[in-house]
């Protein structure tokens, strides 16, 4: 789950990072308000969207007076804000933060993530504060420090004051960045957060350390112990497909091709993605149905993946475990009939029941074609797309 930069300073916050003071606001009269009580010089106005690279999109706006933050709000609230990770769709603004200046002597870059391959929190830390890391690990690669905390010891002093010298901070701007990174680990592991990134983390002319910006991601599968950080979930960032599905337990990830998948077992699933581009085509989705899937769940995933436009054909790739052959057939059947289907439909089944599923698909009357294999099955709904197009 993700949430919006002035939620995120908000939780660090409670943890002693330190942030500039801001407030939220909704309408152009509430920033000019938000304004005055932060009393300025000078102010930001930042659109508030789950993306990044707001500002070369016109979402983020220094200005130096209270009419100025008003216009400012005014612009941006019902905008369609485009960035580079937004797509050409662009996502609308619905709130604004507003936030003081800051006398800004350095940015630089601070993120910290889950790493599933040491198993512990990690540290990446850089000097070219403002870019994207993606942009700095391609480019520049030695200008990214990594350093890992074992969860046994947890964080400690000479972790932090490593990632300082690194980011060759000296005299009392060390102490300040050691208090802020200590804060920002204690509110990763008590907030189960799998993502925090501080771009820019800011050197004031002062020598203090500020998060100038702050994204958090959380694991969602954490959030039960979490309420109050549920509850910043915003609907309307999210895809609506995405939202329907995880009212029924699917997990479902829309992506850009023509080829609805639907598959138990996510390793299935990506593996049944790739297969699908090797023989030339374009997954539109990731779904992964799981392994306790009844009929009715089948059949509103076949719903979500039809309602997505673009998807040209699908592909039914189930390996019955601890799933029944049968139910995803009957799954399929109920759904492809109550949703007249009129796209290619390739089922390939594998393991409990496969025999019963098999045959109720070819007793079904609808024209489903079925696949021995993974191959075969990309195979065939490749080919029939083509062909159908």
């Amino acid at each position: 789950m993700n949430i919006h930069e002035y939620q995120a300073k908000s939780l660090l916050a409670k943890y002693g990072v330190t942030v500039p003071k801001g407030g939220v606001a909704y309408t152009s009269e509430e920033a000019k308000t938000v304004a005055q009580e932060l009393g300025g010089p000078v102010w930001v106005v930042k659109a508030q969207i789950h993306a990044g690279g707001r500002g070369k999109g016109g979402g983020v706006k220094v200005v130096k007076s209270t009419e100025e933050v008003s216009a400012a709000a005014k612009a941006m609230i019902g905008m369609q804000l485009v960035t580079h990770q937004t797509g050409p769709e662009g996502k609308e603004v619905k709130r604004v933060y507003i936030e003081d200046g800051c006398d800004i002597a350095r940015e630089l870059y601070l993120g910290a993530i889950i790493d599933r391959a040491k198993d512990c929190v990690t540290f990446m830390a850089s000097t070219e504060g403002g870019m994207e890391i993606e942009e700095v690990a391609a480019k520049t690669p030695e200008k990214i420090l990594m350093v890992s905390i074992d969860p046994a010891t947890g964080i400690m002093p000479f972790h932090a004051r490593k990632i300082a010298f690194g980011l060759g901070l000296e005299g009392k701007q060390v102490g300040a960045a050691v208090k802020f990174i200590m804060a920002l680990y204690r509110a990763i592991v008590d907030t189960d957060a799998s993502l925090v990134e501080i771009n820019p983390l800011v050197v004031t002319g002062s020598g203090n350390v500020i998060a100038l910006d702050a994204k958090m991601n959380f694991d969602d599968n954490a959030l039960f112990r979490h309420k109050d950080i549920a509850e910043l979930r915003d609907p309307d960032e999210e895809d609506p497909a995405e939202l329907e599905a995880a009212q029924y337990d699917l997990n479902y990830i829309k992506l850009d091709g023509n080829i609805g998948c639907m598959v138990n077992g996510a390793g299935l699933a990506m593996a049944t993605m790739d297969i699908i581009q090797l023989n030339g085509g374009t997954p539109a989705n990731f779904l992964d149905v799981g392994g306790g899937a009844t009929k009715e769940k089948v059949t509103e995933a076949f719903k979500i993946i039809l309602k997505d436009e673009n998807v040209e054909g699908i592909l039914v790739n189930i390996f019955g475990g601890i799933m029944r052959c049968d139910v995803i057939a009957e799954g399929v059947v109920a759904a492809a009939r109550e949703v007249a289907l009129s796209v290619p439909l390739v089922v390939r089944l594998e393991g409990t029941n496969v025999d019963l599923g098999k045959k109720i698909l070819a007793e079904s009357g609808l024209p489903i074609l079925s696949a021995d294999d993974l191959g075969d099955a990309a195979e065939k709904i490749v080919k029939a797309v083509k062909e159908a197009a």
